[in-house]
């Protein structure tokens, strides 16, 4: 069952959707792009997928409501990937604290800045992150942080979203753990295309089984 809960995040808190399976292999926080928050189609998509597989999931707003009225007007908070790392690792510790989620091993699933904003926060706490996926991301804006990332990386781009692809092959050089770039042929940077959507899910979902409940991805029964 989905829960909304209030995560403090330094100074403010921030609303998310939260869905803990009665017995979760793991847990995967959601670090949303620009333009998007924790009611995106496309993240909720891949968490129903993940919650299949018998993995938690907590969709978070990296923005307060004010913050996103401000941003849409201005577009400049999306792009302060360290302010979105620093709420991002806020919610990551608080998970870690609370019964129903600290003792769980932790992902981090990142689409667009969104996942520049996971790959900060699993160099931040190595020993935290246990498994990290980028869906359409920007990794080129953690470039600071990609040598310190030693958590299993799995990139996912759009065959035909030629410039992040290219920013991806580039990143994926510097990550000094395991890694993986999946590309998924003809889709965009938004996976619209038919089937699209569902690979990415599918990506997802084998690669935090294997990482963080260290078995292969096999659909629970309904």
């Amino acid at each position: 069952m989905e829960r909304v809960l209030l995560v403090p995040a330094g100074l403010l808190t921030l609303a998310a959707d939260v869905v803990v399976p009665s017995r979760p292999r793991g847990l995967v926080l959601f670090a949303h792009g620009r333009d998007s928050g924790r009611r995106s189609p496309r993240n909720r998509h891949v968490a129903r997928a993940l919650e299949a597989h018998g993995l938690g999931t907590v969709l978070l707003d990296l923005l307060t409501p004010d913050e996103e009225t401000l941003d849409a007007e201005t577009g400049h908070l999306r792009f302060d990937i360290d302010l979105l790392a620093r709420r991002l690792l806020g919610a990551a510790d608080w998970l870690a604290d609370e019964p129903d989620t600290g003792g769980l091993p932790l992902g981090l699933f990142g689409a667009s800045t969104g996942a520049a904003a996971a790959l900060i926060a699993a160099a931040e706490r190595p020993r935290r992150v246990g498994a990290v996926v980028s869906r359409g991301g920007r990794p080129d804006l953690a470039a600071h942080a990609l040598t310190r990332v030693h958590a299993p990386t799995l990139l996912i781009v759009g065959g035909e979203d030629h410039p992040v692809l290219e920013l991806n092959r580039e990143a994926l050089t510097r990550l000094p753990g395991p890694k993986r770039l999946a590309v998924v042929p003809g889709a965009g940077h938004l996976f619209e295309e038919p089937g699209a959507l569902d690979e990415v899910a599918t990506l997802a979902a084998g690669w935090f089984v294997e990482h963080l409940a260290g078995g292969t991805a096999v659909p629970r029964a309904s």
